[in-house]
């Protein structure tokens, strides 16, 4: 059970027989568990890192277990600010690299091209994938029309056909789309993975990590996009989406909540968002939710707060350390 906070199977069965048996030394530990005394040194040297075990002060030389409700809750506060560093280093890139693609379209690049119009986009598409070697990432913010995955399904097809490793990033929003699901989970069923997240990066195509299409106008990606191929940019980009794929949530998984809060991921985003001076519109278009479903989201949040505004919800988020 406490392999998802980082801990192996070893370290785990040690842990509980020493909550469990206080008094057992690591000979009887290493009996209890089938391990020699070896391995039972590693896993409390192991145990030790993640402070789940302490000094004992009645057994000199041994060790004590940590209660659960202490050593757990310093691990999870421990992942919970790493998780946050990463979250910011990923707002930083990703503004970034919207910069970059910005003032990269102001002008033909030397190694990429000016696509305008859908045809244009998708034909490159095509070319794209059907040059793929290796592997093909994708960040798709937004709601998926459903016309733009039907023309995207051939090509998919083809390349996992042949092998291609296909990772797609979607936000959480998309899990509300029937055609989106039934597409993302035809790419799973094929062999493909899918992702969500409150928010991703903008929207992207990268093939091989040496060529990659993005929108000129990443709030409206119908206008053109921009085909790239320049070291720089491409090495952005993957940074880029290799950190968003490494905070998201396998589809077909659920989004815990946050245990200190009981927020979902897009609440604790749309707080964020909405904290930083954005209206209910630009932060619903940033989330990928109507602003109708901002304002639901907002009432839930206040009602649980005990808050009658908008103002005063900010205050008590930000008293409980929720902003």
């Amino acid at each position: 059970m406490l392999e998802v906070l980082g801990l192996t199977t070893g370290a785990t069965a040690v842990y509980h027989v020493m909550l469990d048996h206080p008094a057992h030394g690591v000979d009887e530990i290493a009996a209890h568990c089938a391990l020699t005394a070896v391995q039972v040194h590693e896993h409390l040297d192991e145990l030790s890192r993640l402070t789940l075990v302490r000094a004992s002060a009645e057994r000199p030389g041994e060790l004590r277990a940590v209660s659960p409700d202490i050593g757990l809750a310093d691990v999870l506060a421990a992942q919970e600010a790493e998780l946050a560093a990463r979250q910011a280093q990923l707002a930083a890139s990703r503004a970034a690299v919207t910069r970059m693609v910005a003032d990269r379209a102001e002008h033909r690049a030397t190694h990429g091209e000016r696509l305008m119009g859908m045809d244009a986009i998708h034909a490159r598409l095509e070319r794209m994938g059907h040059g793929a070697t290796t592997e093909a990432l994708g960040s798709q913010p937004g709601n998926q029309r459903p016309e733009d995955l039907a023309a995207s399904r051939p090509t998919d097809a083809e390349a996992l056909a042949r092998g291609i490793a296909i990772r797609t990033l979607y936000q959480d929003s998309t899990r509300n789309q029937p055609h989106a699901t039934t597409y993302a989970h035809w790419l799973l069923s094929h062999g493909g993975e899918v992702r969500t997240a409150a928010t991703i990066p903008p929207r992207m195509v990268i093939i091989d990590r040496r060529e990659a299409l993005v929108p000129i106008d990443p709030a409206d990606n119908r206008k053109g996009a921009l085909y790239v191929t320049e070291p720089g940019i491409l090495a952005a980009l993957l940074d880029l989406f290799e950190q968003a794929w490494n905070t998201a949530v396998p589809l077909g998984a659920t989004h815990p909540d946050d245990p200190r809060t009981g927020l979902t991921a897009t609440e604790r985003e749309l707080l964020r968002l909405l904290g930083s001076g954005l209206t209910d519109d630009a932060a619903g278009q940033r989330l990928g939710i109507s602003s109708r479903t901002v304002s639901r989201h907002m009432s839930s949040i206040m009602e649980r707060l005990g808050a009658s505004s908008r103002f005063e919800t900010g205050i008590k988020a930000a008293q409980r350390g929720w902003l």
